[in-house]
């Protein structure tokens, strides 16, 4: 598939089903094709299960019917915090036929961080995995939960086990129920409260940098959304693909937004196939899986193309013919590897927690090592200045969509300060920096308050990181604002090094020239610190501000 790029954009139009929800959408599937293998599901141990749309469906209503008993309604919110496992799927979509309202949750996350969520939304239910309820046990007693369900065993505690569904007036809070047993025999028909398009389907918390997450709200329309844009502008899936000719794999967790984007927005909703692997990551065993399970497009985070690039890839005969990043800008030296090896260029797409892709290298593309690529048709993305005007071609500014699109998000729960705040005029900005070439291809900068301003000149870290991670003994980087009094701000690079090298002198200076040969010559470091390990946010993204605010403490004075 390629795309027509001027073509879309000129065409593209919005048109999304007033009664699009998504329960209907895999009902729809099963009438469709019920004998389609919607999940291919394999364990860290080598444990395999099949799941067809139509087992999707019934297991679904099943869970339907359980909540609906239990007293779930529709408006409620619904935490989950689940390890990639065949069930998820239908645990998800059985709380949304009820109309609950989907929270998802990371096993990274802590107590606190569980506790604030159920505070914050006034959770009433959280279905988790058996090998999870230890992070849940602190949180029921103090939070609005009323009703633990878990999967995969029966461990809960015991002074609380429920063995069977009761009334909702009988049940205490803080009872801990099977899903196992919640589901057994029950209907596979199920009639729930009217959805729509309109109607809450998930609450994503942003992990940001500062502050509390904030409670980002979406509708159903967010899985339409995703059909018009993801699918056919980042994946390559439009009517004309032929599904049983592929296997779609993001390796993303069930608890971001990511997940949404694809396993959920793309896969389930194009009616694919797509496998899902309950192990942990390693570059050889995920290759070997390509190769044997024959994954024809992957997604994945630039951690594990970077991992990737160090392996034998020569070893490997595999059946792609896509390959997707997301989550950071991707680095030329995993580009490179992928294409020597595969004759495939991965393709970054940009997007948000709060937003469907905004920016995709879509399939035909000319790709340039270290874009977002263009914006995607129907999004009207561009860059800004502080006033609200479009920059200049290689000009940064931020990254901004008018308000009012329906590929954004509807505003923050419960939060009509924090909606005015974002929806006041006439964009939402996304607070990500980026420049724009005279091709109209985006390159991103950094965060706003990433943005490293020296003698004048206004840098963006990504830039100076991806030229500072081409030099062999550079294993990861973050570039950073350090206080200096003639210049105002410098570059500061955090490095940790390869296996081998040692930080020296020499070693410094040999990088900075290196990074000069290959950017602006006042973009260099002019100061580098060798580390161990970068510090990272629970979605495994750099924590810039902890090491900026390392230079303030140590710089800010002179």
């Amino acid at each position: 598939m390629a795309i027509d790029y001027d073509q879309e954009v000129a065409e593209f139009e919005w048109d999304v089903p007033a009664e699009y929800d998504l329960p209907s959408v895999i009902e729809s599937h099963a009438a469709d094709f019920g004998d389609r293998v919607a999940i291919r599901f394999l364990s860290g141990t080598g444990g395999r299960n099949e799941r067809t749309y139509a087992d999707l469906h019934d297991d679904a209503n099943r869970f339907a019917n359980a909540f609906a008993d239990l007293g779930v309604e529709k408006g409620d919110r619904v935490m989950h915090l689940l390890p990639r496992h065949p069930d998820v799927f239908s645990i998800q979509i059985g709380a949304l036929a009820v109309g609950a309202v989907l929270v998802p949750c990371s096993s990274m996350l802590t107590a606190e961080d569980l506790t604030f969520r159920a505070e914050d939304c006034a959770a009433t239910t959280i279905v988790c995995h058996d090998s999870l309820t230890e992070m849940v046990d602190p949180i029921v007693e103090n939070t609005p939960i009323e009703r633990v369900i878990v999967l995969g065993g029966a461990r809960r505690p015991p002074e609380n086990r429920v063995d069977s569904v009761t009334d909702r007036a009988d049940t205490d809070p803080g009872e801990w129920h099977s899903y196992s047993e919640l589901v057994a025999d029950r209907d596979t028909d199920f009639a729930g409260p009217d959805l729509d398009a309109e109607t809450y389907m998930t609450i994503n918390y942003t992990s940001g940098t500062t502050g509390n997450p904030k409670p980002v709200a979406h509708r159903h329309r967010w899985m339409h959304c995703f059909n018009r844009i993801n699918s056919p502008y980042w994946w390559g899936i439009d009517e004309e693909t032929d599904l049983e000719d592929e296997l779609l794999w993001a390796t993303t967790g069930t608890g971001w937004a990511k997940w949404f984007w694809s396993p959920v927005g793309v896969a389930l909703t194009a009616g694919a196939t797509q496998l899902l692997y309950g192990g942990e990551f390693d570059p050889d065993r995920f290759l070997t899986l390509l190769e044997d399970e024959e994954v024809t497009k992957l997604c994945a985070v630039p951690t594990q193309y970077r991992m990737f690039a160090q392996t034998d890839l020569s070893n490997y005969d595999l059946a792609l013919t896509d390959l997707l990043s997301a989550g950071e800008p991707l680095n030329r030296e995993p580009i490179d590897a992928m294409g020597e090896a595969f004759d495939l260029t991965p393709r970054d797409g940009y997007g948000q927690t709060e937003t469907v892709a905004l920016v995709t290298n879509y399939p035909g593309i000319d790709v340039k090592p270290g874009s977002m690529g263009r914006p995607a048709p129907g999004m009207e993305t561009t860059v800004v200045d502080d006033e609200g005007d479009e920059v200049a071609d290689d000009e940064i500014g931020e990254v901004a969509v008018p308000v009012g699109n329906p590929g954004l998000f509807d505003g923050y729960y419960e939060r009509p300060d924090l909606d005015e705040q974002t929806f006041g005029g006439e964009f939402y900005r996304t607070g990500d920096l980026a420049s724009r070439d005279e091709e109209g291809f985006l390159f991103f900068e950094g965060r706003a308050d990433d943005i490293i301003v020296s003698a004048g000149y206004r840098i963006g870290p990504f830039e100076v990181e991806d030229a500072l991670v081409d030099h062999e003994a550079v294993a990861e980087a973050a570039a950073v604002a350090s206080p200096q009094e003639e210049r105002g701000q410098v570059v500061k690079a955090y490095i940790v090094l390869a296996e081998g090298y040692d930080g020296s002198e020499e070693l410094t200076d040999e990088i900075q020239a290196f990074v000069k040969e290959r950017t602006a010559p006042y973009k260099y470091p002019r100061r580098i610190e060798y580390v161990s390990e970068l510090p990272k946010t629970s979605s495994g993204k750099t924590r810039r501000i902890e090491l900026r605010e390392r230079e303030e403490e140590r710089y800010g004075d002179d």
